[in-house]
Formats: structure tokens, C-alpha cells, sequence
């Protein structure tokens, strides 16, 4: 098989141009081995090659070669044939790769969902041995519509739309026609343009007709001139749709939580109400504990694993023993009335009905070939998770330093324990079967979405469980010193500690982010798109050591920590030990503990000196005083816990823990006692210090770490990803997630800008997610309460309303909100589906304030918001369906 490689690229002195691919005889990817191509003048490079008649399909990159520099196509699109004769002689004329100005468009969301195309059997095939084939990329070809060619020729139609060929889909979003070349002369005149199925023109590509000219095709030769691009000048698409977490949904048939039954029946309803995306939170396990405390969706102790919770019972077979299905019916019953999800009653009662569903279909389903194939692809991840789970349950905690022999993972140990003929193998086959079944119903419900071109959009935390699977597992890529947090915010003045362990970001970068590739790797079995929590984290992390409870003494990581010498430049004289030991002056104890200073002072404080306190060593760090005051929630333990944690955060500075003789300022350090005590000149230069080392020392340094990070990561995925930007935001992200086409996160109520109080909607970038809440504020409908001056301004200023401002917020008020967010020109609009219902005044709940998901002030919050109507009564409700479908219609989206 004789294949010609020819490329129009015009050089400089000194530059060449190679060619790597899928093979050994273009270096199976690996560039170093690129073979250099031949100049044949006017910009030309060939390469002619025989290759064996066994390559039936080859993947490639152009590269421009300089020295030992190497510069490749865009990297998120390789050119990619097919071979369909063994001793065939094939020319391929190929384009330069550039990165698409709409790099979504190329996404599984449009190339599997929104845009999808099924592959056609219908295909016309030239039966000439001489031929030319022609492929585009048309990314934004809708649903029912087709590529067509016209042109000068017979062949062509003669510039006849109506006897013009019909493109085919090929690998989303190439289109591809074959066309005899026995009669063909170059030049040739065409052009595309897209038409329906009967070939009735809907619109002409933009520019001029296209001139092809090649040399003539001889017999027995195919030539196949790919990467050409469909000319667009349209409106930029626009979608809309929901997110809510899926134990939140309800219906008929399941079982006191959401599941996968009810997330299909959730794409009915998005599909009939004009919607086109569903989102979702993070799906894996979490179970640790066994208590509430595992409801928090972010804690995974598996980031492969999904959560046994989200099987849909109703899809399995039922149960041969009658009295069992007689006792799980009765139990589904009392769980389907409850208001919110009972998580303590639901996770074991679904386990038992698998465990017993294990016993009875097992055997046939681990016998099968589905079975044996799913555990042969899932085997890296699935044997260490059901070994977790088995020793978690046997020594009934999830803190694997407590697990004797199996405290340190040790792969030889677990392929024993693991062994088929062991003792824990009837355990551990369960784990087994059950992820088998979850994935199972995932997968179709995935693909069901798909077809009605609904995309699942999932989330990807940006931490995991420090006790969980992958900590055990490969501990090496983790820092556990440190935990992930969130510096004080609107959420939280403290700010946030998530309690995650830190990632060895320098050792990941050593195996190109393996890690993170096999995580997206199985997002992609169920998602077509993807949120990224928390997108700042591959920026900088902030990172609070193990001692504090609080994120206040937290610092990002990575950072610049300043020296000495570097502070005192700004002119504070630093006095290290008053400034980064916490102390406390006498006369500010009563603001914290009131009545009961002098019993503080007893009992925690010793006197450093005549004026200032400082904690007694059994409580001189928040993890002390938590363990002290654990399960005391009377108004003076709290009290007492709270101020002797704010006397822990009295520093102006940190020490940095790789570089001790290198600080960090300390976050909101303005409202510390310690602060307020400092002179006139030192707190302006410490203002001065802290201004440039929060907000403009480390710009490039993160930018940088971004784009080591980002790169490789969204290059290896063909998810559209969305970044939840928000927070203290640097400001190199927006450069970096423009420069990747990551869609930004916008919300009216949190704007960007520091000079106004509320985001412009008009005035959001297109490659965005505009949303009005997320999990972790409140709804609307909540909102519109919290502050009446604010809700007032927002009245007047935002709404343009005159008059008495509303009590509440009324579903006409809603409905102009949400109307405004579909207006924007953001990519997609995801409105939380408490937001979608408060357009309806009789169905929407009537307390808006058990609405809420999640209180990110609230370390302990029990996750268990449910929808509080059904999905059949949803699928019903006409008028409101068609409302929705309504506004999204008359704002131009799907």
C-alpha cells in the first residue's frame, strides 16, 4: 500500500516540516521519532511511504521542525483515515491544524449530543477505480440536516442544488462525499452548503467558491483532500438547561432518593421543554462513615467508583422471595414520603435489597461476557475499591492507618486478599457486581441522553477523601500535611476547609498528569461536558495546615513566600516572633468571651507578658480545642470554642512550610486585633505589602502553573469543559481559560467587575455558563430576602421596576430573571431547577428556604435537598412546561 503525505505550509530558512503518527513507521506518536518530509517547492512537503496492507486506520500530526524545537498542530484534533484497500495507492492532501475559533463546537456536547449524526448505511460508494474524496469540517450542522457539494461539473450537479451530492457524517464533525475522478480536470469550482434531506437549500457556506486543484488522479490512485473547513457566519448557537443534584429528584418508583430511573426521566423532561443540557454534582461514592456525614458529594472515597445510592431498583429483576419484596416495598413507601433525603435509612436498605439481589442473579452476571469485559477494563481501579470497601466494613472505619497489615497499601497483600479462592472474595465480588450494575444503567442512561440530544454535564471535584481509596493507593500524589480549602469569601468569612489533602502537583507533571487523565478518562464513559470545581485550584490551592480547623491561616500553594528583607522593604520593621506566634491582648478577651473571660483565663490562656495572653499548650491549636469541645453545642461551650479559635488565627504572618524563613501575609489580616494595634505607618505599608502580594505578585507564576496543568489535561479530553471560576480570582484566569476555551462560570449576583454591584448579563463573553445560583447559594426565591436593600436596588436598577418592591418573589419577577439570563449571549444558560419553578405559583414550594443544597459556612451540612414534587407530576404540568419552552424559544436557544 502506497501512501503520499502532502501538506501546503511555507517555511523560513532553517525550518522543516515532519510528520508523527499512530504507527511504527511514523513513530507510534512519539516525537522524536517525526519522519521529515521532502520540500517539492511552492510550500509543498510530500512524504511517500509503503506501508503494510494490514494498517487499516492511521492518526497523525503535522509538525514544524527548527533545530530540536518542535511546533505541532493544534493538539486536540489528530487527521485521521481509513484504509479500505490493502493495495491501494492513496495521496492525502492535508491542511495545517490551527486551534477553531469555537473550539466547543468539537466537543462531545455537539458532536455527540446537540449536533449528533447517526452514521448512515446509505453511503454512496464510487465503484471507479480512480477517486476523489472530499472532507470537511462542519461542527455546527443541526439535527435532520445535511452537507451537501455543488459545482462546475456533471458530477457535481452542474451548480444544481438539486442534483448536488450529499456529504456523510464520519467522525463527528467531519463530512466526508466520494467522487468518481475518471472525467475530472482541474481546476474544479464548488461549494458547500447545508440543505435538508430532500436537498431543499437552507443556507450557502460564506465566501467565494471554492477552486480545487490538484493533479489529475490516475487509475488505481485515491486522493483525498481533508481538513476543509465550512464557512460560517451565523448566529452563535446557544442552549439552555437544568442542574440538580440526582439524589435530589423524586418519583413513583424510587426509593427515598434520586436515581438512575429518574435521571432518564429527567431528560424527558428537558427534551420537552426545549432544554438541552442537564448537570449534574459529583456521582461517586462516598460512603466512609455510614452516617449523614457521607451525604457530602464532594468527599469521594473512590474518584471511579459511583455511589450504590443511585441504582434504580425498578430496573432490576424482583426479588424471588416475596416477603423481602413485601418488606423493601413497605420501606419504599415510608422513604418516598419523606420531605428530604433520609441518607441513614436509604444507603443501608438499598444495599441490602443488592446484597440479596447479589445472592440471587450474581453468579448468571458474573458469568456473562458484559460482566467479564466491564471488570477487564475497570480492573486498576475496581480491585483497590472493593478491597477498600471490604476493609472498611471489617474494621469499621474508613481511616486506613487503623487497618493492621493493609494500613500501608501493598499490592502483592491485596492481589492475596483479592484472590477468588480467599475468604473475602464473596465480599469482595459484591463490590464488584454492583459497580457493574451502576455502570450498566449510567451507560443507558448516557446514551439515551444522547439520542434525544440532551448532554449530561458532571462535575469534577477538585479534591478527595484524605482517607479515601486514592490517598491509600498512590499516596505519593498527595500532600497530607495540608488540606484544600477556599480563603474567607460571600460563603464564608472564615473561609472554607474542605479538609482534602493537597496534590504533589511537581510529581504529576512527571508522568504527564496520569492521574488526571484517567479521571477525565472515565468522566467520558457517562459525560459529554464537565465542570471543573473549583478551576482555581490549578492555579494555586489554598492550603491550611493539618492543625486549623479554619481556612484563615491558610496560604496558596504554590506561591512566592516573602523574605524578610522583602517585607521590611515595604517598610514595616518585622518583628517575627510577635508577628507570626498568636497572641491576644488582655483588654480584647471580653469582646470574645464576654462573662466568661475570667474563666477563660484560668482554665486555657497563660499570661506571655503584662500585657498580652497566649494559649496553654493542650489547646494552642484549633485541632486541640475541636477534640476539646467536641459534642458541646451549649451557647457558652460554643462561644468559649469559637473565641479561642480566633485567638489561634492572631497572626499577621505565616511561615511558609517548605521555606520557614520565608511569610506569607495572613488572609483578611485587617480584622485582627493584632492589626488594629499596629501604628499609623505600619498598617499602611503592611496594606501596601499585602495589596501587591495577594493581587499582583503572583500573576505570571500562576498563569504559568496553569497552563503546565490545563494544557495537557484539556487536550486529552473531548468533553466540553466548564471552570467554576469564582471567589478571589487571579487575574490571569480569564487569559488562560480564553486562550483553552474553557467556559467560564457567570452569575448576576457575584460579578467579576470590582465596581458594580451586580454582573451585566448583556455583556457576558460567549464561551460561558450563565447561571443565577449554584449549589452552594441560595435559590431565587431565598435570595430575594436576605437583603431588602440589596433585593431593592436590584428591583430598580437591575429590573427597572418602579414602585413598592415585592415582599416576595413573585413568579412574574422570576420569570423576568430568568428571561434576562436566556438573553445573554453565554453559550449556555443552567438554571437550577428550584430557579425553573419559581416561574410557577402553584407548583413551586411553598417554604423557598428548604430549598437550599448546601451552606458552605457550615462544615457539617447535611446534604439532602429533594425535589418536592415527582417527575410524572413534572412530565405533566403542561402549563408550566410549556412556559418554559416558551421563553427558551423567544430567546433564540437550542
Amino acid at each position: 500500500m502506497i501512501v503520499t503525505f502532502q501538506i501546503n505550509f511555507h517555511t523560513v530558512w532553517g525550518q522543516k516540516i515532519g510528520i508523527v503518527g499512530s504507527i511504527p513507521e511514523l513513530g507510534n506518536h512519539e516525537p522524536a521519532l517525526a519522519k521529515e518530509m521532502n520540500y517539492a517547492g511552492d510550500g509543498n512537503w510530500r512524504l511517500t511511504m509503503e506501508l503494510p496492507g494490514s494498517v487499516q486506520t492511521i492518526s497523525y500530526r503535522y509538525v514544524l521542525m527548527e533545530g530540536d524545537q518542535l511546533t505541532f498542530e493544534d493538539r486536540a484534533r489528530y487527521h485521521r483515515f481509513s484504509f479500505d484497500d490493502p493495495d491501494g495507492r492513496y495521496l492525502l492532501y492535508d491542511h495545517w491544524q490551527l486551534r477553531p475559533e469555537h473550539l466547543p463546537f468539537y466537543s462531545f456536547a455537539f458532536t455527540k449530543s446537540f449536533f449528533a449524526h447517526p452514521q448512515t448505511a446509505d453511503r454512496k460508494k464510487t465503484e471507479s477505480n480512480s477517486k476523489l474524496t472530499l472532507r470537511v469540517l462542519a461542527p455546527r450542522v443541526e439535527r435532520g440536516r445535511r452537507v451537501a457539494l455543488t459545482g462546475d461539473h456533471a458530477c457535481l450537479g452542474n451548480w444544481d442544488t438539486e442534483q448536488a451530492l450529499f456529504l456523510y457524517p464520519e467522525e463527528a464533525p467531519v463530512w466526508s462525499v466520494d467522487i468518481d475522478a475518471s472525467t475530472l480536470t482541474f481546476p474544479l469550482q464548488c461549494k458547500f452548503f447545508v440543505c435538508d434531506e430532500n436537498k431543499r437549500l437552507l443556507y450557502w457556506e460564506e465566501g467565494e467558491n471554492r477552486t480545487l486543484d490538484i493533479p489529475l488522479i490516475a487509475p488505481g490512485e485515491q486522493a483525498v483532500v481533508s481538513d476543509l473547513c465550512f464557512r460560517e457566519n451565523r448566529p452563535l448557537w446557544r442552549g439552555a438547561g437544568t442542574v440538580i443534584p440526582v439524589f435530589s429528584l423524586r418519583s413513583e418508583h424510587s426509593f427515598g432518593v434520586g436515581d438512575f430511573g429518574d435521571l432518564q426521566m429527567m431528560v424527558d423532561w428537558a427534551k420537552k421543554t426545549g432544554q438541552c443540557i442537564i448537570q449534574v454534582l459529583p456521582m461517586n461514592d462516598t460512603i466512609a462513615t455510614y452516617t449523614w456525614r457521607d451525604s457530602y458529594p464532594y468527599s469521594a472515597i473512590s474518584v471511579y467508583a459511583l455511589h450504590p445510592m443511585y441504582l434504580c431498583l425498578a430496573w432490576l429483576k424482583s426479588l424471588c422471595d416475596c416477603d423481602k419484596m413485601d418488606y423493601f416495598a413497605k420501606k419504599q413507601k415510608e422513604l418516598n414520603a419523606c420531605e428530604s433525603v433520609d441518607y441513614e435509612s436509604v444507603v443501608p436498605l438499598k444495599l441490602d435489597y443488592c446484597r440479596a439481589y447479589f445472592r440471587q442473579e450474581g453468579k448468571s452476571v458474573m458469568e456473562s461476557d458484559s460482566y467479564k469485559t466491564f471488570f477487564k477494563q475497570n480492573t486498576s481501579w475496581l480491585i483497590p475499591y472493593a478491597a477498600y470497601s471490604y476493609l472498611r466494613d471489617v474494621h469499621h472505619t474508613a481511616d486506613f492507618s487503623q487497618w493492621n497489615e493493609y494500613a500501608v497499601y501493598d499490592l502483592s497483600g491485596i492481589r492475596k486478599l483479592c484472590a477468588t479462592d480467599g475468604k473475602a472474595y464473596p465480599e469482595l465480588s459484591f463490590y464488584y457486581f454492583l459497580q457493574y450494575l451502576l455502570h450498566l444503567q449510567f451507560k443507558r442512561v448516557s446514551d439515551y441522553a444522547r439520542e434525544q440530544g440532551v448532554a449530561l454535564k458532571g462535575d469534577l471535584p477538585i479534591g478527595v477523601s484524605r482517607t479515601g481509596v486514592e490517598v491509600w493507593t498512590e499516596p505519593q500524589y498527595f500532600n497530607l500535611d495540608g488540606q484544600a480549602g477556599a480563603p474567607p469569601d460571600d460563603f464564608s468569612v472564615d473561609g472554607q476547609n474542605w479538609m482534602f489533602p493537597t496534590y504533589n502537583w511537581p510529581l504529576m507533571a512527571k508522568d504527564d498528569y496520569a492521574w488526571w487523565k484517567k479521571r477525565f478518562a472515565k468522566l467520558e464513559d457517562y459525560f459529554d461536558c464537565f465542570r471543573i470545581d473549583h478551576i482555581l485550584g490549578f492555579f494555586r490551592i489554598w492550603e491550611i495546615p493539618v492543625a486549623y480547623v479554619k481556612g484563615l491561616c491558610g496560604h496558596f500553594s504554590p506561591a512566592l513566600p516573602l523574605t524578610k528583607t522583602e517585607i521590611e522593604q515595604y517598610g514595616l520593621a518585622f518583628d517575627e516572633r510577635r508577628f507570626t506566634r498568636p497572641h491576644i491582648a488582655g483588654e480584647n478577651l471580653s469582646l470574645l468571651f464576654g462573662e466568661d473571660t475570667e474563666e477563660v483565663k484560668a482554665a486555657f490562656l497563660a499570661q506571655a507578658s503584662f500585657k498580652y495572653f497566649v494559649l496553654k499548650p493542650f489547646c494552642d491549636t484549633q485541632r486541640k480545642i475541636e477534640a476539646l469541645f467536641a459534642g458541646k453545642e451549649d451557647a457558652k461551650a460554643v462561644r468559649i470554642r469559637n473565641g479561642l479559635c480566633a485567638i489561634a488565627h492572631e497572626v499577621l504572618f505565616l511561615h511558609d512550610p517548605q521555606c520557614p524563613d520565608r511569610f506569607h501575609p495572613r488572609i483578611v489580616a485587617s480584622e485582627s486585633f493584632l492589626y488594629k494595634e499596629l501604628a499609623d505607618s505600619d498598617r499602611q505599608a503592611f496594606d501596601r505589602l499585602y495589596w501587591h502580594f495577594f493581587y499582583h505578585r503572583h500573576n505570571d507564576f500562576w498563569k504559568k502553573r496553569a497552563f503546565e496543568r490545563l494544557t495537557p489535561l484539556s487536550e486529552h479530553t473531548g468533553m466540553l469543559i466548564c471552570g467554576e471560576d469564582l471567589g478571589m480570582i487571579p487575574a490571569s484566569v480569564p487569559e488562560v481559560m480564553n486562550e483553552l476555551q474553557i467556559l467560564s462560570l457567570e452569575i448576576e449576583r457575584m460579578p467579576k467587575k470590582d465596581d458594580c454591584e451586580f454582573a451585566d448579563l448583556t455583556q457576558l463573553p460567549y464561551h460561558s455558563v450563565c447561571t443565577t445560583s449554584t449549589h452552594d447559594m441560595s435559590p431565587l426565591r431565598s435570595w430575594w430576602k436576605e437583603d431588602r436593600e440589596k433585593t431593592s436596588r436590584y428591583y430598580r436598577n437591575v429590573l427597572q421596576q418602579t414602585g413598592t418592591v415585592p415582599e416576595e418573589c413573585t413568579s412574574e419577577i422570576a420569570s423576568q430573571i430568568l428571561s434576562n439570563h436566556l438573553n445573554a449571549p453565554s453559550m449556555l444558560v443552567i438554571i437550577p431547577w428550584q430557579d425553573w419553578m419559581a416561574i410557577d405559583d402553584a407548583l413551586k414550594r411553598g417554604d423557598a428556604d428548604a430549598e437550599r443544597i448546601n451552606v458552605p459556612a457550615n462544615a457539617h451540612h447535611y446534604w439532602r435537598y429533594r425535589m418536592h414534587i415527582t417527575l410524572e407530576t413534572l412530565l405533566q404540568a403542561d402549563r408550566l412546561n410549556e412556559r418554559i419552552a416558551g421563553m427558551i424559544k423567544r430567546s433564540n436557544r437550542g
